[in-house]
């Protein structure tokens, strides 16, 4: 039998991804595989060395909680999540994918690639999406959910109504298609519209689709502030009568006066998972959110088409009613200083990103809510901001709950090119080298092995990643060697465009990525599907 190899990792400590301390060993990789785990294997026997000496070597990072999805279309070396380690993307995340497309949503989604990234969307459907990424070659491996306000509005757009009999079969038999196709399971982004529109019940009836696949219910749910234990519970119902695996995304208690309510919100999690439900929530390690401006909007204002919503805005009939609504949102957060404009898409307003909404407002000699309305009606919607709302002794606490995994909500982007415009969060660039660095090593927050335990196998096992999220004889070599004393982040609010330092190599199904330090231009990445149907 040849036991020659194509890659030896010798001398690092391991870490298997299963909680486990680390142990000196070296690992042998064949073809896209661990070929063999082992103590001072033979140098000779192998291609390639990398010589650890003493860093440690874990199985590549799954970001549970990705938006990625044309940027590598832009960009297939999707550098700021690649250079953090991640080597698995799992996209399609709060209810939006670029897919299905229809009449209904198609022109709207194909303005959006032309305008922010100058990609043509020339597909209609996961498999067309899919394609793409196959034939551009990506830098890590992907697989995604299924938007569920992606499926409304290619059905029956932005309506605040429910779905027609009819309507409501079209979504069943898309949900069906996609999980046929690959898709991980079904996400909903209840904030925002037309997720916001939908009833449980119909989001019950679409996720008992996806249970007959063994997927995943991933929600941003209906609430996360005043009322989120109530969309706790929903989601709990949601999962429970469809009989679905629930993912909380992104578990988070916003604004000071729900900060309390964190001790209810794990020990909901820890009863139904004692009862048997499959349940786990991500997070990222940062205290400020961020989504789009058009949140402060009241969402019956939202419904309809882009220029029906916009018209809206403009409307003085409508002003009094937007004005409050903002108010009450104003009361929430404390003051306009705690919100930043982080990305638009126009010239004209390029000045105010990275500026607070008040400072914004002072600069332009308006009050906070006149900037608001005008800039969502200037930018035609597309408007993101940053919001510092949460706390970081909760963030401590929830992560390090046992059901709380580490996820990025953030996009594969570069500090070049189209993707290295406007100020987003930092949590794109750095989620998982902050975790390790501040949390971990300078805080003690957890053992190593726990932390890189919620990086890798507990991801991998939820969302039925074959062979992958361990190091072990037999898996696919997504590996991750990184220096534990010296892994920081970089990324900050005002310069976010930054990678971290500490990651010094991360192998893709067997194909150095990043060796020493540098990018290889490598695109040794797949595309994942989770096709898992349940006979009866």
């Amino acid at each position: 039998m040849n036991e020659d190899y194509d890659i030896l990792i010798s001398d690092g400590v391991v870490y298997d991804g299963l909680g486990n301390e680390g142990q000196p060993l070296d690992i042998a990789i064949k073809g896209d595989k661990i070929f063999k785990i082992g103590v001072r294997m033979d140098k000779c026997k192998a291609k390639t060395v990398i010589e650890a000496n003493g860093l440690v070597v874990s199985p590549g990072f799954i970001d549970p909680h990705s938006h990625t999805d044309i940027e590598l279309l832009v960009n297939p070396k999707a550098e700021s999540k690649i250079r953090q380690g991640i080597t698995t993307e799992i996209a399609g995340n709060c209810g939006f994918t670029m897919f299905p497309l229809t009449a209904g949503n198609l022109e709207e989604k194909r303005k959006y690639g032309e305008e922010k990234y100058g990609i043509d969307i020339d597909w209609l459907n996961i498999n067309g999406f899919f394609d793409r990424l196959k034939e551009r070659g990506i830098a890590l491996n992907y697989a995604t959910l299924l938007g569920h306000g992606s499926i409304r509005s290619a059905v029956f757009g932005h309506q605040d109504r429910p779905p027609t009999d009819g309507e409501m079969e079209t979504m069943r038999r898309l949900v069906k298609e996609n999980m046929e196709a690959g898709a991980m399971g079904l996400s909903t982004g209840l904030i925002y519209t037309p997720g916001c529109f939908a009833g449980t019940e119909e989001i019950i009836e679409l996720c008992r689709e996806v249970a007959a696949y063994r997927g995943i219910y991933a929600t941003h749910m209906r609430n996360e502030g005043d009322c989120l234990m109530e969309a706790v519970e929903e989601s709990i119902r949601i999962a429970r009568e469809a009989n679905v695996s629930l993912q909380i995304s992104h578990l988070k208690l916003a604004y000071p006066r729900n900060w309390s309510k964190l001790h209810a919100v794990l020990s909901r999690i820890s009863e139904v998972k004692a009862q048997g439900m499959e349940i786990l929530a991500d997070r990222y390690p940062y205290t400020a959110t961020s989504t789009l401006l058009n949140t402060f909007i009241p969402r019956q204002i939202q419904q309809g088409t882009t220029a029906e919503y916009l018209a809206r805005l403009k409307d003085p009939a409508h002003d009094r009613e937007i004005r409050h609504f903002v108010q009450v949102q104003e009361e929430k957060i404390g003051s306009w200083d705690k919100v930043f404009i982080s990305s638009v898409l126009t010239k004209d307003n390029q000045g105010l990103v990275g500026k607070s909404i008040m400072q914004a407002a002072m600069e332009r000699g308006k009050e906070p809510y006149d900037l608001i309305r005008d800039l969502l009606i200037d930018e035609e919607d597309q408007v993101w901001m940053i919001n510092f709302s949460l706390s970081e002794d909760n963030f401590k606490r929830i992560i390090a709950h046992p059901l709380v995994v580490i996820g990025s909500d953030g996009w594969a982007l570069a500090p070049y090119g189209t993707l290295g415009r406007d100020k987003p969060h930092p949590r794109s660039y750095g989620t998982f080298t902050r975790m390790l660095g501040r949390y971990v090593r300078d805080e003690n927050l957890m053992p190593l092995g726990i932390a890189i335990e919620k990086m890798t196998s507990l991801t991998a096992r939820k969302f039925g990643l074959k062979a992958r999220g361990q190091i072990k004889e037999g898996f696919f070599a997504d590996l991750v060697v990184f220096d534990p004393c010296n892994i920081v982040d970089l990324a900050n609010w005002t310069d976010p465009h930054q990678y971290g330092t500490g990651v010094e190599f991360v192998l893709v199904n067997g194909c150095i990525v990043i060796g020493e330090g540098e990018h290889t231009g490598a695109l040794p990445g797949r595309v994942l599907k989770k096709i898992d149907r349940i006979t009866i």
